[in-house]
């Protein structure tokens, strides 16, 4: 008897493309999350909505704002819910792990104080928005392998 879409969906059986979607998705979520927090967040009164002048610090390292903190937490229900089917997963893991390339890029040529600098990052942000974005490329791209054909064909 094939197992179908349907059926595998309905038993909870997922790709790992999925499963690294939906934990993207969590930790992302968490992390903007934990940005509203102010035990989690130092200088948590001096946190504002965008900008680099917001002083908050994600665990004392990561520089945030409302503006990056509500970016992290859409990225993460965004995650969870392209997590439900494998090629969305795919989608999502490729093209969240381009735009955080992007953000590392623009941030090794942005000025950190410079008024464009509408997301306040730090070189602790820059490198993790490099890491994260390698890995979700990376886990995009390899375990979309692992899906028959029917599966990764474009459908909606």
């Amino acid at each position: 008897m094939k197992t179908t879409e349907a059926a595998s969906a309905a038993y909870g059986f997922r790709k790992n493309v999925q499963k690294s979607s939906l934990l993207v998705g969590m930790a992302l979520f968490v992390l903007g999350m934990l940005g509203f927090i102010p035990g989690a967040t130092a200088n948590y009164g001096s946190l504002a909505f965008a900008g680099h002048g917001s002083e908050a610090m994600l665990l004392g390292v990561f520089q945030v704002s409302v503006l990056h903190n509500l970016i992290h937490l859409l990225s993460g229900v965004a995650g969870v819910l392209m997590s439900r089917r494998p090629l969305p997963a795919r989608n999502f893991l490729i093209g969240a792990g381009v735009s955080y390339m992007v953000l590392w890029t623009l941030g090794q040529f942005l000025a950190q104080d410079s008024p464009v600098n509408i997301l306040p990052v730090n070189s602790a942000d820059n490198w993790l928005h490099l890491i994260l974005g390698m890995a979700m490329i990376g886990f995009g791209v390899a375990f979309s392998r692992d899906a028959p054909a029917k599966l990764r064909e474009s459908r909606v």
